[in-house]
């Protein structure tokens, strides 16, 4: 059963734009100073129409009871009561009911400055972008927090771009809105009632071809939080493990969703293989003559590693235009990150030069090469992986507010 408490003097005729929801459970101390602070900020410095919706998720304390007292006084507060737990089960029901043009949410604890607001509603009353999140990982940001949860939280995005391929860098920070109508779209497809909700529903909206806008933001960490570090993490484990394989077998209808939308298909992986395997070709092939090449003086491990460096260099190049068509600024990056994958591309060869000389003091020199090109193919393989979903990847778009 969910109760409602409405504002009083709220007209249901009214257009609003922005419904923000803030997700409580047994807040009953931080609640009304913090919901008051907030109605300041909206009367004083925010430009468009806005109510503050107090979601309880089934406190056992006095919150509900400061909700609806809030929502007695403040003309644009209203609070709901839910009978279970989860801040997704919340977002999920106020904002599928939600009639305002955007929809969105923020901690109790207001850790995030409220200044950042206007910069993440901005861009989706204005046409756009469709999803914008509050971000404590950009380099604008402002952060401070324990280097625990620095480090946890860092992980867990990286976790993220490394098996879902996302493209956002915050996935948990608690501020984010998105258009309503996409909302409603979305929500009946996000399973999550609890703290995954956000990047099942980040996913859903950036493999549907939404445009995910970010705002660095001033973010102070709550040392009072009371959430279960490793539970969570578990609880995310799972359902990163859940979304990737409704990914894979299409149960999640991000096709659908992208013609729904309105969205162009992302560039053909077929095409990219083609054109990366035309590369290939040509690198291996320049690989085994620089090997044959620098084998004599520099021997085998030696002459490996300098024409697998070489052709790792022009080879990245090459795909960066050719394959990935990514042109401009960033090519030392890429470079750089290309480096990388090419340290992995020299294990699996060394690897395989070695384990032949285990079985072999004095291979014949057909045998080696054939070795080296069996690596060479797994290692191409990898190497398509990584600069496609990694050093090439798009990024979301992303708003700085210091622009």
């Amino acid at each position: 059963m969910t109760a409602i408490a409405e504002p009083r003097r709220l007209d249901p005729t009214d257009t609003i734009d922005v419904e923000i929801v803030v997700p409580v459970f047994n807040e009953e101390a931080d609640l009304t100073p913090s919901v008051r602070r907030l109605d300041h900020y909206l009367s004083t410095h925010f430009p468009f129409s806005a109510i503050i919706t107090i979601a309880d998720n089934a406190s056992t304390d006095s919150t509900w009871q400061h909700a609806t007292t809030l929502a007695d006084e403040l003309p644009r507060v209203r609070a709901v009561h839910l009978d279970a737990k989860g801040r997704g089960r919340a977002l999920h029901q106020v904002w599928t009911n939600s009639t305002a043009t955007v929809v969105a949410y923020m901690d109790v604890d207001l850790s995030t400055d409220l200044n950042a607001l206007l910069p993440l509603v901005a861009p989706l009353l204005s046409g756009h972008s469709d999803v914008s999140i509050g971000s404590r990982l950009s380099r604008s940001a402002r952060v401070t927090r324990g280097p625990k949860r620095e480090l946890i939280s860092r992980s867990y995005n990286l976790l993220l771009r490394t098996t879902l391929r996302t493209r956002f860098s915050d996935a948990q920070c608690g501020f984010k809105a998105m258009r309503s109508e996409y909302a409603r779209t979305l929500l009946p497809h996000v399973r999550d009632t609890s703290w995954f909700f956000d990047t099942e529903l980040l996913v859903l909206a950036e493999r549907s071809g939404l445009r995910i806008a970010e705002v660095p933001v001033d973010w102070v960490d709550d040392p009072d939080s009371r959430v279960d570090i490793v539970s969570t993490a578990m609880a995310d484990i799972r359902g990163i493990a859940r979304v990737g394989r409704s990914l894979i077998t299409g149960e999640l209808p991000v096709r659908e969703l992208r013609a729904e939308f309105g969205r162009a298909e992302p560039s053909s992986l077929l095409r990219q293989a083609i054109r990366f395997g035309a590369v290939g070709v040509l690198s291996t092939m320049a690989y085994l003559l620089l090997f044959l090449w620098w084998r004599s003086p520099l021997g085998a491990l030696g002459a490996n590693f300098a024409a697998l460096l070489v052709t790792a260099v022009a080879n990245t190049a090459v795909n960066r235009r050719f394959t990935f068509g990514v042109g401009g600024r960033g090519a030392l990056r890429h470079q750089a990150q290309g480096l990388l994958v090419f340290v992995l591309g020299l294990g699996l060869t060394s690897g395989a030069l070695w384990l032949l000389g285990l079985v072999s003091t004095h291979p014949p020199r057909a045998i080696e090469l054939a070795a080296l090109v069996v690596a060479n193919l797994a290692s191409t393989v990898l190497r398509f992986v990584l600069l496609r979903e990694w050093v090439f990847a798009r990024p979301s778009l992303t708003s700085e507010a210091s622009k």
